[in-house]
This record gives structure tokens, sequence and C-alpha cells, in this order.
């Protein structure tokens, strides 16, 4: 048993409960034949006690004091001996049932003036003691089941108004004309009184009365005098006259209520004669229903309803009457019948004619009628037995055996409905394409064959049925696998129902190709596994279809494809399957996200799946939808974005899972217009972070239902909580926190801004760097020299380089000459007629920086090391100038700089140090950072 099916089970051994404690005044007397024994009634209740297994405390709750809404006081179930005192005096309606009141004095009721209805059934009221005197409005008064015994004219003379009255189960004496003043009631009901006789009065009155039940009284006899008090009662419909012993009608027993049109006589046990005599009474009245339910009729006759030919009787209920037979021509005097029941009874055998002359005939319900005996044959439906029901429109047939032979339906060119649901079966039957050929000519729209043992379907086999719209076919054994060709011809079909067929249903590509109107298609508990794994899928071609239902089916494997060009849909049932696996990001080829195709979708359920975990975009795009249900699950976390699409969600269905927190991150978004919530029976962690914008938001909302909130939702953690309902938690609690919450805000915001500063430096520090020195130098000018020096040089910087370097500088340097930049090339520049050595010095001395083109060469280079670095640090130590800069080509270690060049970096300005970068994007912010260091003053600071 299911959880859901334990509840209800539970609710329903409480109620039971409240049966077997309720007092004995508050229920029906029983016949002294049924009574128990006191000493055996003494151990029944501890019986049923212990079979029930029910716990004291959880009986039920008594309800303590009158319940008032609208203008209504609910007084019943309080054990009350006398009106309250505290009620308000403005109430139109009261309630005192099921109490304990003895008497009731027209001075309890003064102050209830308005008074419209009044029901004090269930009491133990002996007299009325001109009850309707204080109530001058009263229309509705209900004393069933007290012990009135004696009722005069006084009674009744103050209660003018009423309309509606009921005094059945009393033990009723009338004196004089009880009724006569009633001219404005309508319904009476003086059931179960035992009455000896049908007269209440013995002149006319009662001229607005429409129903009167005199049923379960003891009169055998109707004369004509018994109806004669309403002459004067021309709107008298319904006359109820049920569970009668009537042994005798005399002539003209109707005739004073000629006008009637409605006649119960169910459990009144009479024989044929007495029927016929019925009739016989009937004719000429205006009757349109009567119902002879439980009479016993066994056999019908074929004179039975003869004197019914001259009305106009449209309906007729012969349902459980046990009835065997049913001559020809039986129904041949109610030409005008439209309705005619024969359920629950056993009828062996249908002829032509047993339906002969019903030419209006449009509903005939035959349930339970034609059973087959234990050990006696299936009834007998000859062929063409329904050919003169032509104008027929439904025929009901359940809970029938019987066999479909190939003219069973034959002539029935009317029928839009037909139910053979629940055929008493021996062995598992197939549908061939001649079982429903008889319904060629037929306008059949709904064909009802749930429960026939049906184990195949035949191609073609309901290719006659070209108007059907509606087809049931739950409840059978059917194993095979559906190719197409079965539904052939159902081209107007729009439902069709297959649950519950032993999942022994195969599924492929074609299945449905013949029904593209198809709308509403269950599958429950119907399919093997591999059915739906189909490419293309087998509900590809019902575009059309707004109602899936795929449940209890066991599915692992489905494909994305699976809902593709289903744009309409709008209902999905995928209830008690296996999903689990196509919704885990571990799945191999990552989630199925089937849901993408059916943007349209409204209602979605998923309970029952074992899914602990919800892709981010599963329900991405459902912007339609209104009810999401995924109870019973393994969901014990959200990802943050997995509602964001809901905004039309009204009702969201999330109870037994493992849900610990509820934030607004996931939640605020579908919770905003719900309707309905349903949370309940998950293990909450009663914290700060993980429950207060969850309990915030049930404190404040007005519009969402959430049931068993105070007593199913309940704390799991922490152990202050636990067990206690999620409303207990204090949200005062987490206000301590707000200065840690801003502290923590503070603390990582500079945390980021941190991090970004670093990477931004790390990766983007060189463009920084040179952007700004564009800024600074188009404003300040790139040199500061001639302010500082004093006098003017010929070239701003002596080149010194490696012979191997030579193709780097010709590429690099050279461009960068202009009319603010020269460079000293010794290859180039040398003086004529100068030896070599001494236009080395004197080319150094005529330029502002002596730069050194930095790569391993170099460090080798001996006429370098010897010479020419001699000389330059000799005019550095000479002229005291920072004139040096350093071009590094490549990544020379501090000490091979040392030992070959007798210079650190740390000798140096930064500013004076360049590296050649290796990113050729990097390559202009080198020429600005070159042309910084030798615009430069080499005057160090004081």
């Amino acid at each position: 048993m299911e959880w859901n099916d334990y509840e209800l089970f539970k609710a329903g051994r409480q109620k039971l409960w409240v049966s077997v404690v309720l007092r004995p005044q508050s229920m029906p007397q029983v016949p002294e034949t049924m009574r128990v024994p006191r000493s055996s009634a003494l151990w029944i209740i501890p019986l049923c006690y212990l079979i029930l297994g029910l716990c004291p405390c959880v009986a039920f709750q008594k309800k303590a004091t009158c319940k008032l809404q609208d203008g209504r006081a609910d007084c019943s179930h309080l054990g009350l001996s006398a009106i309250p005192s505290d009620l308000p005096t403005n109430i139109t309606s009261l309630d005192m049932s099921h109490n304990t009141l003895a008497r009731i004095l027209p001075e309890t009721l003064n102050r209830f003036s308005s008074l419209l209805q009044l029901d004090i059934s269930y009491n133990s009221i002996t007299k009325l003691d001109g009850l309707c005197q204080s109530l001058p409005l009263l229309q509705t008064l209900n004393l069933e089941h007290n012990e009135v015994h004696l009722l005069k004219e006084d009674d009744m003379t103050h209660c003018t108004g009423l309309i509606w009255l009921s005094i059945s189960s009393n033990r009723l004496k009338l004196q004089g004309e009880p009724f006569s003043t009633l001219q404005g009631l309508k319904s009476l009901d003086v059931s179960n009184n035992k009455l000896l006789s049908a007269k209440l009065g013995s002149k006319p009155q009662l001229r607005s009365l429409v129903k009167l039940n005199l049923g379960r009284n003891d009169f055998t006899t109707l004369t004509k005098e018994d109806f004669s008090f309403l002459n004067l009662s021309c709107h008298l419909e319904v006359l109820i006259l049920s569970s009668l012993p009537l042994k005798t009608l005399g002539s003209g027993c109707f005739k004073p209520i000629s006008g009637l049109r409605t006649l119960v006589l169910d459990g009144s046990v009479m024989d044929s004669l007495l029927i016929s005599k019925l009739c016989s009474e009937l004719s000429g009245t205006a009757i349109d229903a009567l119902s002879l339910q439980k009479t016993k009729m066994v056999s019908l006759k074929n004179t039975t309803f003869t004197g019914l030919q001259r009305t106009n009787l449209t309906s007729l209920d012969l349902s459980n009457n046990g009835m065997v037979t049913i001559e020809e021509g039986s129904f041949q005097w109610l030409p005008q019948l439209q309705s005619l029941i024969l359920s629950d009874n056993s009828i062996k055998h249908l002829t032509r004619g047993t339906f002969q002359g019903l030419k209006m005939i449009k509903t005939l319900q035959l349930t339970g009628a034609l059973v087959k005996g234990h050990k006696s044959s299936p009834a007998i439906i000859d062929d063409f037995v329904f050919q003169p029901l032509n104008t027929l429109e439904s025929l009901i047939l359940q809970r029938n055996s019987f066999e479909i032979r190939e003219h069973t339906f034959t002539g029935l060119t009317g029928l839009t409905e037909l139910d053979i649901s629940w055929r008493t079966y021996t062995s598992p039957k197939i549908i061939t394409d001649k079982t429903f050929a008889s319904l060629a000519g037929s306008p059949l729209r709904k064909l009802n064959l749930m429960g026939n043992a049906l184990a195949q379907i035949s191609p073609q086999s309901f290719l006659a049925l070209r108007n059907l719209t509606t087809l049931l076919l739950n409840n059978n054994f059917l194993k095979q696998i559906l190719i197409g060709s079965e539904f052939e011809g159902l081209s107007s079909l729009q439902e069709l129902h297959m649950t519950n067929n032993i999942q022994s249903v195969n599924l492929t590509s074609s299945s449905f190709v013949h029904v593209p109107s198809l709308r509403v298609l269950t599958l429950g508990k119907c399919l093997t596994a591999e059915s739906l794994n189909r490419d293309p899928s087998p509900f590809r071609p019902l575009s059309n279809l707004t109602v899936l239902d795929l449940s209890n089916n066991n599915i692992a494997n489905i494909r994305e494809n699976m809902l593709e060009g289903l744009g309409n849909l709008r209902v999905l049932k995928l209830q008690h399957n296996n999903l689990a696996r196509l919704w885990k990001m571990a799945n191999l080829g990552g989630p199925v996200l089937f849901l993408k195709h059916v943007p349209q979708l409204v209602t979605l359920q998923m309970d029952y799946n074992g899914l602990d975990e919800i892709p981010m975009n599963a329900l991405s795009g459902l912007k339609s939808l209104k009810e999401l249900s995924l109870s019973n699950n393994l969901i014990n976390y959200f990802k943050y974005p997995v509602f964001d699409d809901l905004t039309s969600l009204r009702v969201l269905r999330l109870e037994k899972n493992l849900i610990t927190s509820v934030r607004p991150e996931v939640f605020k978004i579908p919770m905003s217009n719900l309707s309905v919530l349903v949370m309940a029976k998950n293990p909450f962690d009663c914290t700060c972070e993980s429950i207060l914008w969850f309990v915030t938001w049930l404190n404040n909302t007005n519009m969402t239902s959430v049931p068993g909130l105070n007593n199913q939702y309940m704390c799991n953690t922490p152990l202050i909580y636990f067990k206690h309902p999620i409303l207990d938690f204090d949200a005062l609690s987490c206000k301590d926190m707000t200065p840690f919450q801003t502290l923590y805000i503070l603390s990582s915001t500079a945390v980021l801004i941190l991090m970004s500063v670093a990477f931004l430096a790390r990766f983007q520090g060189w463009r920084i760097v040179f952007y700004w020195n564009i800024l600074i130098n188009r404003t300040l000018g790139f040199s500061d020299a001639k302010v500082e020096e004093g006098r003017c040089f010929e070239y701003d910087a002596y080149i010194i380089h490696a012979q191997e370097d030579a193709s780097w500088v010709e590429r690099s340097l050279v461009p960068l000459e202009n009319e603010q930049c020269q460079f000293c090339f010794e290859d180039r520049d040398s003086i004529a007629g100068m030896s070599v050595l001494d236009s080395i010095v004197d080319n150094m001395k005529n330029s502002r920086k002596i730069l050194f083109v930095v790569t391993e060469s170099l460090l080798r280079n001996p006429w370098c090391r010897r010479f020419q670095v001699h000389q330059a640090l000799h005019q550095v130590i000479e002229a005291s100038r920072d004139s040096v800069v350093l071009v590094f080509l490549q990544d020379v270690h501090d000490y091979k700089l040392s030992r070959s060049l007798f210079l650190r970096r740390g000798m140096l300005r930064p500013s004076c140090i360049v590296d050649w970068p290796v990113q050729k994007e990097r390559v202009p912010a080198f020429h600005q950072k070159l042309l910084i260091a030798l615009s430069m003053t080499n005057r160090l600071p004081d």
C-alpha cells in the first residue's frame, strides 16, 4: 500500500471510530430483530477498537461550540439539551441536529425572528408546542428522527411560510387537518411513520405541493379518497410510494392527482397483476417517469404495460428485479419511451421482438442485466435484436456476459455511445475486423471496451467506426506490438485510453500514424520498458495531442526527441517511473532535456521517479506551466535558476523529498503567484541561512494554501528545533547577524577588488603603464634633460651591441630615429681621419646616453668587454652622470652581467632597464618606454 492510500485508509478508520462512539440518540432506530443483545454490545466496541488499531488520542475531536459562518449557526453533535443563549439574533439558519433536545419552547426562539431554516432532526422531541409562532419567516423545517406522536392543527397554524417540511421517521398520528394552513408548502416528507393510510386530510389543501413522500409506511391499499385532499394541488409532480406493502389499488386512486409526472414505487413488492392494475390506473394521467426498482418482477409479460398506452411515459426503471424473461412485445405499449433501465437483472435471452415498439428510445441501460451463472451458459443476444431501435443514442451493456456476433448491433443507425465494458470472460479475446462491422452505419462517437480481457487488436479492427472520437481500452490484457494498422480508419479519434494493460504493449514509430487528431492519450501501466526508446518518436505524428499519460511504466530510457512535435501538449504525466539517471549530470552524454519540445505545458507530474537532482535547464522555457509535482523523490538541492522560467506556476508539490533549505534565490520566482504549495514531510534545516526566508514568506502570504502547515512541516535540524513545526522558528534571532553580514559583504568586496587588481596588473599591467606614459608625456613632454643639463648633445644614445645583434638593431632601433631622436652607431657615425679608439671616445662624449643591447653574444664579445665598456664606465664616473640604458633581448643572469659589464640592475634606475617583449602587441609599449629612458636627464638627484 502506498503512503497516500494509507493516509486515506487511516482517515476512513477514524470516521468509523466516530460512528462507533456516537450516542444512541444520534443513530437511526434499528428493528427489534436486528438489535444486538446488550451483553454482546459490551465487547463489540473493544473488538472494533482492536481491529482498527486506533489509539484513544486519535479518536476524534469533539466540537466544543457552535460554528458560525455567513449567518448560519451549526450546533449539531454537541449533546445540547437546549438552544444556546449566546447565539447571534440575526442568524438565518440554525442546525440543532444530533443533540438531546426533548422540547423547544416558543420563547427560546423569540430572538431569532430572521430565521429561515431550522434543523432539529435526530433529537427526542415529542411536541412542537407552536414552534413556528416565534419564527414568522421560517421556510425550511427538518424534524426527521424524533418522537413526535400527535400532530395537531394548532402545531402548524403559524407555519404558513414553510416551503420544505420533513417529519419522516417519527411515530406520527394526525389529528384534524394539520397541513391545511401550509398553502405554500412545496415538499412534504412523512415517510417511515407507520401510517395506515395515504390520506393526510379530508379537505383540499397543500395547493402548492410539488413533491410528496409517503414511502416506508404501513398502508396496503390506495383508494380514490386517499388523495382527494390534493384535488387543488395542480403543481404536484413527484409522488414517492417506496417500500410499501401494497396489495390493492382502488379504481381512480390517481385521478385526484392526474397531473402527476413522476411516480416512485421502489422496494414495493408487487406481482404482475398488481403492476398491470397500476398501469391501468395511470392511464390518462400526465405520468412521465415511473420507477419500479426492487419490486421482484421476475418476468415481464407482453400485457403488463398495456395500461400505459394512453400515457406519455418517457422514462421507465425496472432495475434490480431479478428479471429472467421478457416476452416479445412487452414494450410495444410505450411508443414515447426515451429511457429504459433494465440494470441488475438476470435476463437469459434477448430476441428480435424484445424491444419492439420503442420508436423513440434514446437510452437503453442493461448494466448487469445479462449475467452468466456459475453453471449456466452466457446470455444470448440474437442477431438484429437492436434493429428496431433506430433512434437509440446510448447503449450501456456493462458487466454482462454475452458474445458479440456479426449482426449484434445492426440497425443502430443513431447510436453515438456504446458501453460494453467489464464483460464477464472465460478466456482472453481478440478484436477482429468483423467484431464491430455491424456498426458501419452508426455515427458512433464513444466506445467503451474496458475490462474485456482483450489480448490482441487485429489490423483494421475499427475500420467501420470512422466517426469514433473516444476509445476506452483500459484494464485489458493487450500484449502486442502496435504497428499502426490496428487504429486504421480512426482519423477522427480524439481520445485513446489504454491504461492498466500489464505493461505488455510495445510501440513503434508508426503506432499512431492513423490517429492524427488524437488529443488525449493515456498509456499508464501499459508499455514495455523499451517502447519509448524509438527514433523517430512514436508520438511524432500527434501534433494535436494535449494530454499524455505515461505513468507507472518503469521507464528508464527515453530519447531527447521523445516529445518532439508535441507543441500543443498541455498535460504530461510521468509519475511512478525510473527517470533518475536521465537527469543526472553524470549521465552519458549529459542530462536528457526532453521537456524542451513542449513549451505550452500546463501540468507536469513526475512523482515517484527516484530523482535526486534536477538539471539547470530541465524546466527552461515552460513559462505556461501552472502545476508542477515532484513529490516522493530524493531531491535535496536545487540549482539557483532551475525554476526561474516558471512565472505562471500556481500549484507546486514537493512533499516527501530530502529538502533542507528553501532559499529565495531558488523559490522566489515560482512562489510569487502560487495558489497551492505542498512541501510537507521534508527534513528542514531550521537555521537562518536555510529557512528564514521561507518562514517569513509563510507568515506573510495570504493567497497561497499550504495544507498541513502546522503538523507536517517539521524541523529536522538543529537539535533545539528537532520535530518542531517550522513556524516555531524564531526569525528575530537572525537579526543579530546584521553586523556580521555587513562585515562579510565589505570583506568579500575588498578581497574581490584586490584579486581583480592583481590579475589586471599581472596580465594587463604593461598596457596600463603604456597608456599612462602616453598621457603624461603628451601633457608634460618626453624630456627634462634640456632643462636640467645646461648643454646639448649631438646624439641621444651611443649604441653598443654584438655583431650577432646587428640585424635586430637595424630592424628595431634605426626606425625610431627622427628629428627629436638620433642614435650613434660606430660603423655608421665614426669620425673620418680619426683612429677607431679616438672616434669611440668622442662619440660617447657627444651622446647623452650609452645604450647596451644585452645578449649572451654581447657578454662574450671581447672588444665590447675590454674597451667600449671600460670607456663607457669611465665617462660615467668622470662626468658623474647616470647615462647608461640597458636593453635586454635575452634573460641574462645578474651575475653574468656584473662579471662582463661590471653593472648590476640595481645600480640603475628602473626606467633605464628595458626588456624586449615576446608578444608582438607589446612592441609599441617597448618603444614608448625606451624613448622615455633616452629622454631622461643624466644628472643624479641631490
